[in-house]
């Protein structure tokens, strides 16, 4: 499979809907690919015959199972670096602003079975009145409906959650770049941050590291909910020293616009649990997005995660509280 194809693949993964030539052929110029609609259909054909898409007459095509296996494997060394390469292009596209509550947030979205969709609430339920969560807006979908720009599959009930990465968004808008290291998972006793017992460089994955932690079962945000002590995931960011001040002010305004998940706030040129900083840098911890999740999967609830999946409008989100009420109403 040459360049072309896996970009096809790529997209058709991503969207996971029916795309035509003319719309795939605009969607593969930010891949570096110039290509006629013609051209786009001669490959598409080339893959169609390798069962990676099926085609769907003038509608165009969607990637098959057969394909997204294939995208999962192929060219691996392509998607080395992806991951970083994902987080700061979507930093500098989030817009959310802190102070007026308006702009996109960064979501990842998570699907899981229709038919345990109380069972899987009130677990959630749990996780998002702790201090576990990025924040407890979400947006909820049933099969065949969207989420900002995906669809969720049959049999399942899409979840969006807000992404660490939006911190990043709304520092860079404040004009302080954010250094994204590594996600791992931190150990938590009696409630206390202690230590990182895993870690993944966002430069050197091809896939998201979080992703990797919940279906390797290496979390215990159950642990935590019940005895104040377990694994949680959580991300390690930088930040130059001089935007301390700056920083700290900005973090406050999140939690009172609904947006919390820094841990821990180190010190200029301090090492922070252990990891160490650059030269006149500070570390920062912040909880993982999908910790949601993660409990879920711990209680033997199978997921699929697309972490930094979408771009979608802050103020379109709820409150989970809110939706879990409004769910639970009508199963009484």
């Amino acid at each position: 499979m040459n360049k072309i194809m896996f970009s096809i693949l790529k997209i058709l993964e991503k969207q996971q809907k029916i795309l035509g030539s003319t719309e795939i052929a605009r969607q593969l110029k930010p891949h570096g690919i110039e290509l006629t609609e013609r051209a786009v259909r001669y490959h598409l054909r080339i893959l169609d015959e390798r069962g990676l898409t099926k085609n769907f007459g003038k509608k165009g095509r969607r990637i098959t199972e057969k394909g997204k296996k294939e995208f999962q494997h192929a060219f691996v060394s392509e998607r080395v670096g992806f991951v970083i390469s994902k987080i700061e292009t979507l930093s500098f596209l989030s817009d959310f602003n802190v102070d007026t509550l308006h702009g996109n947030a960064i979501l990842n979205i998570s699907y899981f079975p229709e038919g345990r969709l109380i069972e899987s609430l009130q677990i959630l339920r749990r996780v998002f009145n702790s201090q576990y969560v990025m924040s407890d807006r979400v947006v909820m979908a049933k099969a065949n409906e969207e989420i900002g720009d995906l669809l969720v599959p049959e049999g399942t009930v899409g979840l969006g959650t807000i992404c660490s990465i939006t911190m990043n968004g709304i520092f860079l808008s404040a004009g302080i770049p954010v250094i994204s290291k590594f996600g791992g998972v931190i150990e938590i006793e009696n409630g206390r941050p202690k230590r990182f017992v895993s870690i993944i460089n966002y430069d050197g994955s091809s896939l998201d590291p979080l992703e990797i932690f919940i279906k390797s079962k290496m979390t215990d945000v159950l642990g935590v909910l019940m005895h104040n002590s377990g694994k949680v995931l959580a991300s390690f960011r930088e930040i130059p020293s001089v935007c301390m001040d700056k920083a700290e002010i900005l973090i406050e305004k999140m939690v009172h616009a609904g947006i919390g998940g820094v841990i821990l706030l180190g010190k200029p040129n301090q090492s922070l649990l252990g990891i160490p900083v650059g030269l006149d840098r500070v570390g920062i911890i912040v909880v993982g997005g999908l910790n949601p999740i993660a409990a879920l999967e711990e209680a033997n609830i199978p997921s699929e995660s697309h972490a930094m999946s979408t771009l979608y409008q802050y103020s379109k989100l709820i409150g989970f509280e809110k939706l879990y009420k409004e769910i639970s109403k009508k199963f009484d």
